[in-house]
């Protein structure tokens, strides 16, 4: 997965807009889960097959980081206060994190019980036979699970938020689950019982895929929480912006951090000496101003001016 935390979007829809989106696309996510996890349980048992059982489980592992997107998503579109000067964006990052243990346990859950079967099969034991029905599910899991994830990710990225985009590679690694679950039920079905390990082999390499989209997610996730620096290239843009006025001789002192979606930008501005107080002021709006152009109205930015010493 891409870092899509540092990658900037302008805000086209207010703080209340993006909320009711990011709602809008997770409930009906949690909608689909539902459906999925009842449709696949019931294939799984009348189809014999515990591969498509422990899909079911996994669809229902989706519905709960839905229900966590929703809580989380909803307290950080609160507005500061007292205790929060910098408003309520860390509870989508802590969110996010959740997602991404939530996904982690999911892989080394289908990864541990991927090794046991096989360790089965080695022991000389043999795996039950599947039946058809749970290879539709399978299939139609796939499908449905992949439009979900290319809905879920295009609204996260429009709306710039990370929470949302890392519900949709939940909703990915369940597709990808579908898929280790089909080819090992098609196997089991069509290449007869010596073939059946099939299953427990596919499962294993696609929940290490699994724990690799949760590392992934996670990783700036957890440097977000321990206020590690916007990367190099935002902060040379930063540079880049606040230079551009001509007015300003020299930028220090910058120091930036991530809280929630938005960039929190504390800085000093060199001026000119003889500059009055108005001007001074007027330029220091101005570089306000073209910062939350650029990076939005959400934006904590800290500025301080100092004279030059010439």
């Amino acid at each position: 997965m891409r870092e899509e935390r540092y990658i900037f979007v302008a805000h086209n829809c207010n703080k209340m807009d993006k909320i009711g989106e990011a709602r809008k696309v997770t409930f009906i996510g949690l909608a689909v889960n539902i459906l999925l996890t009842s449709g696949k349980f019931v294939a799984g048992v009348i189809g014999n097959s515990s591969a498509m059982v422990a899909d079911a489980v996994h669809s229902l592992s989706d519905s709960v980081t839905d229900i966590i997107v929703l809580v989380f998503v909803s307290l950080s579109g609160r507005k500061y206060d007292k205790r929060h000067p910098y408003g309520h964006g860390k509870f989508e990052t802590f969110a996010s994190l959740l997602v991404a243990m939530a996904l982690a346990a999911v892989g080394i859950g289908l990864l541990i019980d991927g090794v046991e079967r096989i360790c089965l099969v080695l022991k000389g034991g043999e795996l039950e036979g599947p039946h058809m029905i749970a290879l539709w599910a399978a299939v139609i899991s796939i499908l449905v699970k992949e439009v979900l994830y290319r809905y879920t990710v295009a609204v996260g990225r429009r709306i710039s938020s990370s929470v949302v985009i890392a519900n949709a590679w939940h909703h990915r690694s369940d597709a990808f689950s579908s898929v280790a679950t089909a080819l090992g039920i098609g196997g089991a079905i069509f290449l007869g019982e010596s073939w059946r390990v099939l299953d427990p082999l596919v499962g294993v390499v696609v929940s290490l895929f699994i724990v690799k989209v949760a590392v992934d997610i996670a990783l700036p996730v957890i440097r977000e929480l321990l206020e590690t620096s916007l990367p190099q290239q935002v902060e040379e843009e930063i540079v880049s912006v606040i230079m551009s006025d001509p007015a300003i001789i020299n930028v220090h002192k910058l120091r930036t951090r991530k809280v929630g979606d938005s960039y929190a930008i504390d800085l000093h501005i060199v001026l000119g000496r003889n500059i009055s107080f108005v001007e001074a002021h007027d330029i220091a709006t101005r570089t306000e101003r073209r910062l939350y152009e650029r990076y939005g109205d959400n934006t904590y930015i800290t500025l301080h001016m100092e004279p030059s010493r010439e």
